[in-house]
């Protein structure tokens, strides 16, 4: 259904399930600067009205899960760590040139946006059905189940404005692309990484 061409080394939920308040803390950064994408894409695309009230909706609810993820956070008992740079998202945001129409502009960012929600969806799967933790396995099933309607939303909207064919053929580079990094990833106590 994701459209994932490399599936996360099922051993990245080892790593996690040691570092689980390393993970949380990167997790709840992840659902900041989701909710960040959204302004910024409401901030730069104002005149799509149907994509700014998606992504007021998607906002608030991101921040939501950003909240719901401090609440664990402090009920272990700890505090919100620092934030770290995301290799992931770093390497990714780099297949795209810069430039282009306004209308490119926004495809790259959707598709940038609908994979990373595919990925994230994919990491909280693994997550629910692996974690020795019950109610933190509870907890990333209902948030996986809420990635897979956001990573369907970016790439719907995607295809809306761009040229479907065209926007079919970046998708899949994307998706080929992105498959080279995860190679070198899932050893780290990050969503992503």
């Amino acid at each position: 259904m994701l459209g994932l061409k490399l599936p996360t080394d099922p051993r990245w939920v080892n790593i996690v399930e040691k570092n689980i308040d390393e993970i949380l803390t990167d997790h709840a950064y992840c659902e900041q600067k989701a909710a960040s994408t959204a302004i910024s894409l409401i901030v730069s695309f104002p005149e799509y009205t149907e994509l700014i009230e998606e992504m007021i909706a998607l906002s608030r609810e991101e921040m939501g899960h950003f909240k719901m993820v401090h609440d664990r956070i402090i009920a272990r008992g700890k505090k919100l760590g620092r934030d770290r740079k995301d290799a992931y998202v770093i390497e990714l945001l780099k297949f795209f040139p810069k430039g282009g129409s306004r209308t490119t502009q926004l495809v790259h960012r959707l598709l940038y946006a609908a994979l990373i929600e595919a990925r994230s969806c994919e990491r909280f799967r693994l997550l629910s059905e692996a974690l020795k933790d019950k109610e933190l396995a509870e907890f990333y099933h209902k948030l996986m189940v809420s990635e897979a309607s956001h990573y369907t939303m970016f790439l719907t909207f995607a295809r809306k404005y761009g040229d479907r064919e065209e926007v079919d053929e970046k998708w899949n580079a994307l998706l080929k692309y992105e498959a080279e990094i995860m190679k070198d990833l899932s050893k780290d106590q990050t969503i992503h990484g």
